[in-house]
């Protein structure tokens, strides 16, 4: 039986469309492992990342705008010492100090140019001095011939194909998750994906899920960071692998150590 089994839909999208991804997972357990702890873990989801480092003794606070993922995160924790909390990672307001905050998956792309700025603002304050703080982002959009958009890893200057299907069954209903060619709009890239569900009975049904990725680099995010009060440290890269594209992580430190 899947360990989704009687999860809501919101936990099953999410840990069908992100659950299966690792290849950050060492950098951020390296980190940890300079850093100690408490971590603090935005955008935690269903506990992806928070588990993983709480399973090898770090304590991990987790936030996200989503209840019901906060609620799955902490029921999976199970004695772990990683718990979350529902919250905007744009206003943070935990009323805490970090020696290490973690934002992985572009969670800081989809946040509008204003709100990336107060982020950015809210994390300088819950860190402590001499603190990092580590965000994961893709950086660069270029297109093809024929005009469609697709993700360039910056350091290899080649394409990366669409991966396949995410697909797992949950309680006897398969959940389809298939990546759409995307879609340059304004200053964002638009993440597609095509949710398909086959119920019992074998009718299917679909929808189209959108993420807008702001569009950004590791030197902007760097200079904006700095008015909050965060000096870049050197970047961090994670490759990419057959189903994702490879991140810059941008690392930023509180002074004052």
């Amino acid at each position: 039986m899947s360990h989704l089994a009687g999860a809501s839909v919101e936990v099953i999208w999410h840990d069908v469309e992100c659950g299966g991804y690792g290849a950050d997972l060492g950098l951020w357990s390296e980190l940890a492992a300079d850093a100690g702890g408490p971590i603090l873990d935005l955008g935690c989801g269903t506990g992806r990342v928070a588990l993983h480092l709480a399973r090898r003794g770090h304590d991990v606070l987790g936030v996200d705008r989503e209840a019901a993922l906060v609620e799955e995160l902490n029921a999976r924790a199970d004695g772990l010492p990683a718990s979350a909390t529902a919250g905007d990672a744009a206003h943070l307001d935990l009323g805490r100090e970090f020696p290490l905050a973690l934002a992985p998956m572009q969670l800081i792309q989809l946040l509008p140019d204003e709100e990336r700025s107060v982020c950015l603002r809210g994390i300088a304050g819950h860190l402590r001095p001499g603190g990092t703080a580590a965000l994961a982002i893709v950086e660069e959009v270029e297109l093809e011939e024929d005009g469609a958009p697709f993700w360039r890893q910056a350091t290899e200057k080649r394409p990366i194909e669409p991966p396949l299907p995410d697909t797992r069954e949950v309680d006897g209903v398969v959940y389809s998750s298939l990546p759409l060619p995307t879609e340059l709009e304004d200053d964002a890239l638009l993440v597609r994906r095509l949710r398909q569900t086959v119920s019992h009975e074998g009718l299917l049904s679909e929808e189209e899920d959108t993420i807008a990725l702001r569009i950004l680099d590791a030197d902007r995010l760097e200079h904006e960071a700095l008015t909050a009060g965060l000096e870049p440290l050197p970047r961090r890269c994670i490759p990419p692998t057959e189903d994702h594209v490879g991140s810059t992580v941008v690392l930023l430190r509180k002074g004052g150590a």
